[in-house]
């Protein structure tokens, strides 16, 4: 046999496989502290709560510190909150052995208001032992009797009459309080023309008329000015086409302001012109 085969693991030896020697189990280990105890200053689990960073710094609490937070994302699964059917609701499960008040009413009567004591529609049922009279006789006509008491009886008195609203005294009137509106209307729109012509009154205060060789002057400088503007504006309107931006500029603003000379002349040719004082 070559030394590379006895390498490899062929050889007569392995034929015959070893004896296992069982390996001896050691003892489960068990900790000397509590398994549900909780580690001493844990920080673990505090989250979302309203419990501090640090808890059970005494070392001696006892199962869990805060509560579980199983189910807080996505809920418990599906049929947890499911009732059992063995758990249904018994008697006197919710209030105990309180009675209802309609029990109460009926055990103790004298708790029943004057409302609720209703005289009874029918009356009891005839005992075994009661014994109905017998042979009663009468000689009375009922249908004469009651003939003679339609005739003799008394007309119904109307206690209730309908009111006639026609007779009223202020019927047809303008009622009180409209009046009185009507004078408080009449109150405020004058305090209101008042305010308005010590308003007009104050900005006429303000106001002097304008020198009449004042608004000669400024009129002949408008005209003069009209002119002037007048005679740019005329020289373009011979074009046809205002292919540039400019031109078309300067058109749209000499047309603004011979339209504004004209209102000012307009405005100057009147009239009793007030303007401002000099405060």
């Amino acid at each position: 046999m070559s030394v590379d085969t006895y390498a490899h693991g062929e050889s007569i030896y392995n034929i015959i496989p070893a004896k296992e020697i069982p390996q001896q189990r050691l003892p489960m280990y068990r900790s000397q502290h509590h398994p549900q105890l909780a580690p001493t200053g844990t920080t673990f689990g505090g989250a979302q709560t309203s419990h501090p960073v640090a808890m059970n710094m005494s070392g001696g609490t006892t199962g869990k510190i805060v509560p579980s937070k199983s189910g807080r994302t996505f809920g418990q699964p599906k049929g947890s909150y499911g009732s059992l059917p063995q758990n249904y609701m018994k008697k006197c499960s919710s209030t105990g052995q309180i009675q209802s008040l309609s029990q109460l009413k009926k055990s103790n009567p004298s708790l029943l208001r004057p409302s609720e004591l209703k005289a009874k529609l029918k009356p009891d049922v005839p005992r075994t032992s009661d014994v109905p009279v017998m042979n009663l006789v009468t000689s009375k006509n009922f249908v004469v009797a009651n003939a003679v008491e339609t005739i003799l009886a008394a007309p119904k008195v109307v206690t209730s009459q309908a009111k006639n609203y026609l007779s009223k005294e202020d019927y047809g009137k303008v009622p009180k309080y409209l009046k009185n509106i009507k004078q408080d209307i009449e109150a405020e729109y004058d305090y209101i023309a008042m305010l308005q012509d010590e308003e007009e009154q104050e900005n006429n205060a303000r106001m002097m008329p304008m020198p009449e060789p004042e608004r000669l002057k400024l009129l002949d400088g408008l005209k003069a000015k009209w002119e002037s503007v007048n005679t740019e504006y005329q020289g373009a309107t011979h074009m046809t086409q205002l292919n540039g931006a400019g031109a078309k500029y300067r058109k749209e603003k000499w047309e603004a302001e011979l339209s504004q000379i004209e209102k000012d002349i307009e405005k100057l040719n009147r009239k009793g012109i007030l303007v401002a004082r000099d405060l």
